[in-house]
């Protein structure tokens, strides 16, 4: 109806983030699925997997048609609009634009406050965040409000010069900001799919936790993976101190799991292995141990 190209790019990006929030639905609801014979661990993974089908979307349906129809309008030429069709461009622009920037300043808010719960900055929290969901509604909504934003500039030059030049152009450099939201989200995702380990910092409390016990001489290896956004497994190998008693042993090990799970309530799975060390390993375990207790002081 608007005989605009990055118009039209924009409905292709609606569409795909249309699609997009019925896969995180779909995630969230198979992912609460409890833990069976055949996924001892749950169903935590799913998010990571419908999140980089989203991903996938945005790079397919989004960013991989905004080119196409730019380029396509750069070498080919149609009807030139008329001043209606451009105000009615411009309405429909102006009520995306409100629409899309309340679901940005509700995502927005949403990251701003688990970075606060965190004590971390906005950025820090956005890029080290283990939630896929949020990433993917953070990353939709800003390349939403870019979109937008691109495409009343490429329509008003197009409608002040009269060369559909820009309209296409602004439609081939929304494909670009959306390529990069898509693989900056499936880059993340298929680390957690593929079993990243936890946060540093969660890895460096794990560690201080357990070797400060008067019992433990040395955490010789720490071993994590992040099963979903807020369950994580941890096992690890211990040297306890020596002559300790096989039943003291038992007891301390039963504390150190109750200990890491009211501690770090994602913590929900912890796996001991007690094993005697070297020399060598023992001052590589004091080593990490130091940077532990650095990183703490430093807060």
């Amino acid at each position: 109806m608007t005989l605009s190209s990055s118009m039209l790019a924009e409905a292709a990006h609606s569409w795909a983030d249309t699609l997009n929030q019925v896969f995180l639905l779909t995630s969230l609801r198979k992912a609460a699925r409890p833990a069976d014979s055949t996924h001892p661990f749950g169903y935590g993974k799913e998010r990571f997997f419908w999140t980089l089908l989203a991903a996938v979307g945005i790079f397919v349906a989004g960013a991989g048609f905004s080119i196409f129809q730019g380029v396509h309008s750069l070498f080919s030429k149609s009807k030139e609009p008329d001043a209606a069709e451009f105000y009615l461009t411009y309405a429909v622009l102006g009520v995306s634009l409100l629409l899309e920037g309340s679901s940005l300043l509700r995502a927005l808010k949403q990251v701003n406050a688990e970075a606060e719960q965190r004590g971390r900055t906005f950025l820090t929290h956005l890029r080290r965040s283990n939630d896929p969901t949020v990433k993917a509604v953070a990353g939709e909504d800003s390349a939403a409000v870019v979109g937008i934003v691109l495409a009343t500039i490429g329509i008003a030059v197009h409608q002040a010069t009269g060369s559909a030049v820009y309209d296409g152009a602004a439609s081939i450099v929304i494909g670009v900001v959306l390529a990069w939201v898509a693989y900056a989200l499936g880059r993340d995702t298929k680390g957690l799919l593929i079993g990243e380990a936890a946060d540093p910092e969660l890895r460096l409390d794990i560690q201080h936790t357990v070797a400060q016990r008067p019992e433990v001489e040395a955490v010789l290896e720490l071993l994590t993976m992040q099963l979903s956004p807020d369950d994580v497994l941890a096992a690890m190998k211990i040297d306890f101190v020596d002559d300790l008693e096989s039943s003291r042993i038992e007891k301390v090990s039963t504390e150190i799991e109750t200990e890491l799970r009211a501690a770090y309530p994602t913590v929900r799975h912890v796996y001991l292995d007690a094993t005697a060390s070297s020399r060598e390993q023992r001052e590589l375990a004091r080593v990490v141990q130091q940077l532990a207790d650095a990183d703490e002081r430093a807060g």
